[in-house]
């Protein structure tokens, strides 16, 4: 008795040609998607570097976030007695008017707008999901919104007095906040001495 075998010239052709189609098309989905990716709007991209960022470490080091500001000139206010029982949550960076605040991290804007307190601000969602709040600015930076990426030293804003700091001298309120409140930025300014942000053009 002879075994019939199931094998055919023509099938296994067919199915090579199936698979190559696939390919052919994974190929092109791929180099769509390679070519389209830096063209779509940073909101199209948003949610994808926010799930890479979330995933990352917290930094352990930042440069300081206003343009030509050394960490060493900084002083210590986290803490100290604000109005109606308020503490200070954040340091104060001074500097001349308009001077760039510049990102401190890699991280995707999450607001930007006004608020009583901060005056002009800015939000940032940065390694570890910890937000980096930037503060009484004089203005935003005019390619900066909800969903811009921004890098280390892209100018986010510029420093000012808006909020309840009117008619002290400009300055940056800066701010981290993570799951359990927020932190103290200024032992991570002063660990990321040598690793200045300058600010992008």
């Amino acid at each position: 008795m002879t075994e019939t075998s199931t094998y055919s010239p023509s099938r296994a052709a067919a199915f090579a040609l199936r698979w190559l189609r696939r390919l052919v098309v994974l190929g092109l989905l791929a180099a769509t998607a390679w070519w389209a990716w830096p063209r779509l709007p940073d909101p199209w991209r948003a949610p994808f570097h926010a799930a890479r960022l979330a995933m990352q470490p917290v930094p352990t080091s930042l440069p300081v976030p206003v343009a030509g500001v050394a960490a060493n000139r900084i002083a210590d206010t986290w803490g100290a007695a604000r109005a109606n029982g308020r503490t200070h949550q954040g340091v104060d960076i001074f500097a001349r008017r308009g001077t760039a605040v510049i990102a401190s991290t890699e991280g995707v804007v999450t607001r930007t707008g006004t608020n009583n307190l901060g005056g002009l601000v800015v939000w940032v969602m940065g390694p570890g999901r910890q937000m980096h709040y930037y503060a009484h600015l004089d203005g935003h930076a005019p390619d900066i919104g909800p969903g811009s990426h921004v890098m280390p030293g892209d100018t986010l804003g510029y420093v000012g007095d808006t909020g309840n700091a009117r008619g002290t001298p400009p300055h940056l309120h800066y701010g981290i906040y993570q799951s359990g409140g927020a932190i103290n930025p200024h032992p991570l300014l002063r660990a990321g001495m040598g690793t200045a942000a300058k600010a992008s053009p």
